[in-house]
């Protein structure tokens, strides 16, 4: 199992956003999380992804106990085992597409020479080959999100978390992104957890899960 989450629950003052979750992935296994706004599906999103503490409940990823971690800990592990995708891609406007995507791999402490091929395999993989050396101003959306999904991914986390991945794109490019979660499953073997609000995307999902008031249907 490379996520087993039990009995977390989360409150912001007097509002209880989760209401005791547990949740589960396993290796290679695309899961999806849907609800309305303000069902508690970014807030579980971050607990899982170690940048949020739950108030009670237990976290586990990929064996490790991380909720018994301390900051600085965390923080390492979180950069090698973990990798995001958020609706905004977020990346650095100076900096060339394979720099973004080397940009984890340098702070993990890995040399140039070690995360340079994973880079270009990883940008290979997500078709931009041709465009390694264009900063994201001379990309399209579609192309600085794949961006960000190679550089979510060069440190080989154990899990990918990826919050409403396609909600900024036309529908075109993001079929093409959805395909694209799914080559990675088959390609890497990874596991990935994506909130959504798209059905599309949550029907081509190994299982979709839904959230009401803080807890799963």
């Amino acid at each position: 199992m490379i996520v087993k989450a039990r009995g977390i629950e989360k409150s912001f003052g007097t509002l209880k956003v989760l209401k005791g979750i547990d949740f589960q992935a396993e290796k290679g296994e695309v899961v999806s999380i849907m609800g309305a706004s303000g069902a508690g599906k970014s807030t579980l999103l971050q607990i899982l992804g170690t940048l949020s503490t739950p108030d009670a409940g237990s976290l586990e990823i990929a064996g490790t106990d991380v909720l018994k971690l301390g900051s600085r800990a965390l923080s390492a592990f979180r950069g090698k085992e973990i990798g995001f995708v958020f609706q905004f891609h977020h990346l650095l406007p100076e900096f060339t597409a394979l720099e973004n995507v080397l940009i984890p791999a340098y702070i993990a402490g890995r040399s140039e020479r070690e995360a340079k091929p994973r880079a270009l395999e990883l940008l290979a993989t997500l078709g931009l080959s041709e465009r390694v050396s264009h900063k994201p101003s001379e990309l399209s959306g579609g192309e600085q999100q794949r961006v960000a999904i190679a550089r979510a991914l060069i440190n080989n986390p154990s899990v990918l978390f990826a919050d409403e991945p396609s909600g900024n794109l036309d529908s075109k490019t993001k079929a093409e992104l959805h395909k694209l979660f799914f080559q990675l499953r088959d390609q890497f073997g990874q596991t990935i957890v994506i909130v959504t609000h798209d059905p599309e995307l949550a029907a081509l999902c190994d299982r979709s899960l839904f959230m009401r008031d803080g807890m799963f249907d």
